[in-house]
């Protein structure tokens, strides 16, 4: 079958969230239906259906500074090999061309052969850490921060203005703030673990030691994406018995933006950027 060929690419709305879920669900993602509603009310999601059902999906998320994040590239197992993925993610960078905006991805390293072809170009590496079983501490918890001080670290290290979503991401049940010297993240509940990130430090000691509090706070499994450039950071994680799941490969498709002012320690997740 051409890569034209077969169901119109639609434009999905909030009501999809749930079907949306359910791809990303069976494809054993973290993601919730409250991360699917923020693509669906603050971006554009591409989807193709079979009959009525829901059967592939990708997401353009905009920042500032002429900027967006593609993401939820999903294909259901049995449609897949059929060009879906390729079609929607055309639709992405269609609907970035037309606004004049500089996409982004996070991709697998099969991806990444496929966006690469497509003309993306690679930027840093990160690594999905997973920690499974946390040991209590008998530190104290970590203090609360607030969400104006994790917007600037924010956009310092990306370039981006991302109020929206990092205060989408705050305000849900379970999220937290927490800082400690010169580090600052944001913990949040996913569908399977709970998600670190962005994390924000001045030295990777710092990073460590607010990560090690935060586990010692936590009962149930952890998730972090770590940004492979900060070689002692993630060393002190797999020493302390985070594992490394599998990497990703930040690329870019358009002309750079506004340079960064530091390097992140761990990222909001691939979805997020």
């Amino acid at each position: 079958m051409d890569a034209t060929d077969g169901p119109p690419v639609i434009k999905l709305g909030v009501a999809d969230a749930n079907a949306g879920l359910a791809l990303s669900t069976e494809a054993r993602w973290n993601q919730t239906e409250q991360d699917w509603r923020v693509f669906l009310r603050d971006g554009v999601v591409f989807g193709i259906r079979e009959g009525a059902r829901l059967v592939a999906t990708a997401a353009l998320l905009p920042y500032s500074g002429n900027n967006a994040w593609i993401s939820m590239v999903l294909v259901s197992a049995r449609h897949r090999r059929r060009g879906l993925a390729t079609r929607l993610v055309d639709a992405c960078l269609e609907a970035a061309r037309k606004n004049g905006l500089t996409s982004w991805l996070d991709a697998t390293p099969d991806g990444a052969a496929v966006y690469g072809r497509l003309g993306f170009t690679p930027t840093l590496q990160l690594r999905r850490l997973k920690l499974m079983k946390p040991t209590p501490a008998s530190a104290a918890a970590p203090s609360s921060a607030t969400l104006e001080a994790l917007c600037a670290r924010d956009q310092r290290a990306t370039g981006f203005e991302r109020t929206a979503l990092l205060t989408a991401l705050a305000q849900r049940a379970g999220s937290r703030i927490v800082a400690a010297n010169s580090s600052i993240t944001l913990v949040r509940d996913d569908r399977t673990a709970r998600h670190i990130g962005p994390l924000f430090a001045d030295h990777a000691v710092e990073a460590l030691a607010l990560v090690r509090v935060i586990a010692g706070s936590e009962n149930g499994p952890l998730l972090l994406d770590a940004v492979a450039s900060q070689p002692a950071f993630l060393d002190g994680l797999t020493a302390s018995g985070w594992t490394i799941e599998r990497p990703f490969q930040r690329m870019r498709f358009g002309p750079p933006t506004a340079a960064a002012e530091e390097t992140p320690f761990a990222v909001a997740g691939p979805e997020f950027g």
